[in-house]
């Protein structure tokens, strides 16, 4: 049976991919970008998550089956925590009406493996309160101190642990709607390829995110996880950080579960 899905980031890396993978599964996919796409929206605003929902209102005829929230960044600045924790909150948050009204509805939002690393509390206390200048004050002092990589970190464990306590509730799983979070570890796309080129960086790559199991992934080896989630056939699944990491998570973390 056709879905109608929304995927953000889906110009480039695994929201491509992910875009791709349901188009080819015979899905409609409304494709959400900052340059291109079917919908056009900064989701470092609040000005651009509103636009973001408004339209696919108004493309969907107001009901969506699946949500994928793939756009994200990685950079030592406060833009990281803008989009990666909030952006996606509100993309969820924003567009769980229209999933109400779908057909087996499910959401998906793109971690990291980097949620495991060391963060900076105050980022991710203040991501979790929904305080979002106070998010971006602290990303900001951490930039200063010289510290500016724990704003990725902490961005990508403030939404992982905002999905494990957003998918219990009465909004999401109440309402029918699993919600879970993929945890990816380095995938080759145009934002990892000039660190991975670099011989020092990459060697500092593979020892903060060693993956033994197949090495570094392509985008197209993460979307059909992430297609399983968000299909009806993922029943039970929801509030949980699933790892697609090439066994990152158990080298970093070793037989810790919880």
């Amino acid at each position: 049976m056709s879905r109608t899905c929304l995927v953000t980031g889906a110009a480039s890396g695994i929201g491509r991919a992910t875009a791709a993978l349901l188009r080819e599964r015979g899905h409609t996919v409304v494709g959400a970008d900052l340059a291109e796409g079917d919908i056009h929206a900064d989701l470092s605003t609040p000005e651009g998550r509103a636009a973001l929902v408004a339209r696919a209102g108004e493309l969907t005829g107001g009901r969506l089956d699946a949500v994928v929230s793939c756009a994200g960044v990685a950079h030592f600045d406060p833009l990281t925590v803008r989009v990666n924790h909030f952006g996606a909150v509100a993309t969820l948050d924003g567009l769980r009406p229209l999933l109400a009204a779908g057909t087996d509805p499910r959401a998906v939002v793109v971690g990291s493996v980097d949620s495991v690393h060391p963060t900076d509390p105050a980022i991710v206390d203040a991501a979790l309160a929904g305080d979002e200048d106070t998010a971006v004050a602290a990303s900001r002092a951490a930039v200063d101190r010289g510290e500016g990589h724990l704003v990725y970190s902490s961005s990508k464990a403030s939404i992982s642990r905002w999905v494990r306590r957003a998918a219990p509730t009465g909004a999401w799983a109440g309402a029918g709607i699993p919600l879970n979070a993929v945890a990816p570890g380095v995938v080759v796309t145009p934002l990892t390829r000039p660190l991975l080129d670099d011989p020092e960086m990459r060697g500092l790559v593979e020892k903060s995110v060693p993956m033994p199991l197949h090495g570094h992934a392509r985008p197209e080896q993460i979307a059909p996880l992430i297609a399983w989630l968000a299909s009806p056939e993922n029943a039970l699944v929801t509030g949980q950080v699933v790892f697609a990491d090439g066994g990152a998570d158990a080298v970093l973390r070793g037989d810790r579960t919880w």
